[in-house]
This record gives structure tokens, C-alpha cells and sequence, in this order.
């Protein structure tokens, strides 16, 4: 995700000093080699920026998968319910965060809640971010529903899948 738009962006100046060099144009009225050594190091610049945005958003899916297996441990006496659970399709709310709709299925006949973390994940399937929904109060045989909310803006594809899910 971050790579792409980096190699995008690299591209469109690696583009523009060949159009200016084969042109023999620059803005400051410099030479061709004053304008390939800007945006040499534009590039380098632009890449330390993507290479510190990646790291830093590595940092919060850490974050946010240690808060949530924090949440789930504590869960006591629960048992596991992965098969339990649905996600809907995901979407990206009014502010700009992604949300999928979370519907558990409680098969006991007494009433029970859930604790169901739901992994938000890019295109190569790399974590992004991590949330615990729980769900309250669903009877015996029934169903309730809860929404996941990412902890942060999320940008490109993102899917999303049941990490651990626990009734209790």
C-alpha cells in the first residue's frame, strides 16, 4: 500500500526529470544535472517519508492487536465460537474509518455474550489493524449483532476476518 504509492510518486518524478532533461529544461534556469540531482533527491526524500509512514503504521496494528488480546484474556470461561460468527461487507464510515457488520449465532440455550476480534487486513493480507467487538446479552438459540470499528483511518483495500471469538 505505501510502496505502490511511493513507486507512483517516484515514477511521476523519474517521468518529469526525463521530460525536462531530454528538453534540456529546468525552474530555476539551472542545467539538466542540477534538475536530475533535485529530484534524485526529492525521490530519496519522498522514500524516508514512506519508509517512516509504513513503520509507524506497523507500530499501531502492534498496538492494536496487544490491546485486543489483552480484551480477550479478559474473557473468562470462554469457549471458542470462530464458527459462530459473520462477517458482513466492509465499508468506511461518515469519518473516514472502516466498519463491518459482526453477527454472532449463540447454539447454547442459555443467554450468552460474545468477544469477537476482527482483523483488518490490505490486499497481501498484512494486518493494518485490529479491533474487539463485543456482543451482549444474546438468548438461547438467538442472534445478536455488533459493528467493528477501525481504531484509524484505513486507506486502499481493506477485508476483514474473525480473529478469535469467544462465548461466555
Amino acid at each position: 500500500m505505501a510502496a505502490d504509492a511511493w513507486r507512483r510518486g517516484a515514477a511521476a518524478v523519474l517521468l518529469s526529470v526525463t521530460v525536462c532533461g531530454a528538453a534540456g529544461c529546468s525552474d530555476s534556469g539551472g542545467s539538466p544535472s542540477d534538475a536530475v540531482s533535485s529530484a534524485a533527491a526529492a525521490v530519496r526524500s519522498a522514500g524516508e517519508a514512506v519508509s517512516s509512514a509504513a513503520a509507524e503504521a506497523g507500530k499501531a496494528a502492534q498496538s492494536a492487536a496487544a490491546v485486543a488480546k489483552d480484551k480477550l484474556a479478559e474473557v473468562k470461561d470462554g469457549v471458542n465460537a470462530k464458527e459462530q460468527v459473520a462477517l458482513g461487507p466492509v465499508a468506511t464510515d461518515g469519518n473516514g474509518y472502516t466498519t463491518v457488520p459482526v453477527t454472532v449465532s449463540n447454539t447454547d440455550d442459555g443467554e450468552k455474550s460474545f468477544a469477537v476480534q476482527v482483523e483488518f487486513r490490505d490486499e497481501a493480507g498484512n494486518l493494518l489493524d485490529t479491533v474487539v467487538v463485543t456482543v451482549t446479552d444474546v438468548p438461547g438459540k438467538g442472534t445478536g449483532q455488533g459493528t467493528a470499528r477501525s481504531t484509524h483511518k484505513l486507506s486502499g483495500t481493506v477485508t476483514a476476518r474473525t480473529g478469535t471469538a469467544l462465548r461466555y
